[in-house]
């Protein structure tokens, strides 16, 4: 098993917390998304993983991305510890604050968004900021009471679910934008707890074997 993953990638960031959660044997294969233009957008990288995205996961030959998908495909083949309640109400509740985090609050402010901002739209940085700053403000709005419902150690209950799996690396993120997480006590809580778990915290970007000086304000 390989998994095709850059440092800062957020959503490779989950799938290296699934891994090392899950104990799943696999190498790891550096993608720069910076470097010559990005090396997704090359035909080595296109021609394993035709939508240019990490991370990507390759088993047997087979590849594929989307962090969600390679979160399911890990809990299928890989069930121990679970990652999913068994009750089909809780486990819908757990994808639906996984989604949330993957599916509304990452996509419109990862890397190509923020260079499409800049460099398209002519936007500054500090514009740049000031989106990012409020989309993490709309999604972490919503998932800070239902959190004051939920939550344990972990966002439901004391197990870890997908949902925390999503929602570490989206805080880290948000710390490195420098956004005010003072409104959200029950997110701060949870990412203190599980950021000094060993599965979280060997998948943090700076403890990666390509990690480089952050400078970069993308």
């Amino acid at each position: 098993m390989i998994h095709y993953t850059y440092w800062r990638s957020t959503a490779a960031y989950r799938v290296r917390i699934a891994l090392n959660l899950k104990g799943v044997p696999h190498e790891s294969a550096y993608v720069h998304l910076s470097r010559g233009g990005g090396e997704h957008k090359q035909a080595a990288y296109r021609a394993k993983n035709p939508q240019g995205l990490v991370p990507a996961l390759e088993v047997d030959g087979a590849v594929f991305g989307q962090s969600l998908a390679i979160l399911e495909y890990l809990e299928e083949t890989h069930p121990e510890p679970p990652l999913l309640p068994k009750d089909p109400v809780e486990r819908a509740r757990v994808r639906a604050l996984a989604g949330l985090i993957a599916c509304d609050m990452h996509p419109v402010n990862n890397l190509r968004i923020q260079i499409y901002l800049r460099r398209e739209m002519g936007c500054s940085q500090d514009q740049v900021l000031a989106w990012y700053r409020h989309w993490i403000a709309e999604g972490f709005g919503g998932i800070e009471p239902e959190l004051a419902r939920t939550a344990g150690t972990c966002c439901f209950g004391d197990e870890i679910t997908m949902a925390d799996v999503c929602l570490i690396p989206q805080v880290f993120n948000a710390r490195r934008f420098d956004c005010d997480l003072s409104a959200y006590p029950n997110i701060t809580a949870i990412d203190a707890r599980l950021s000094a778990h060993l599965g979280f915290a060997a998948a943090e970007p700076l403890a990666q074997e390509d990690a480089e000086p952050d400078n970069d304000p993308g």
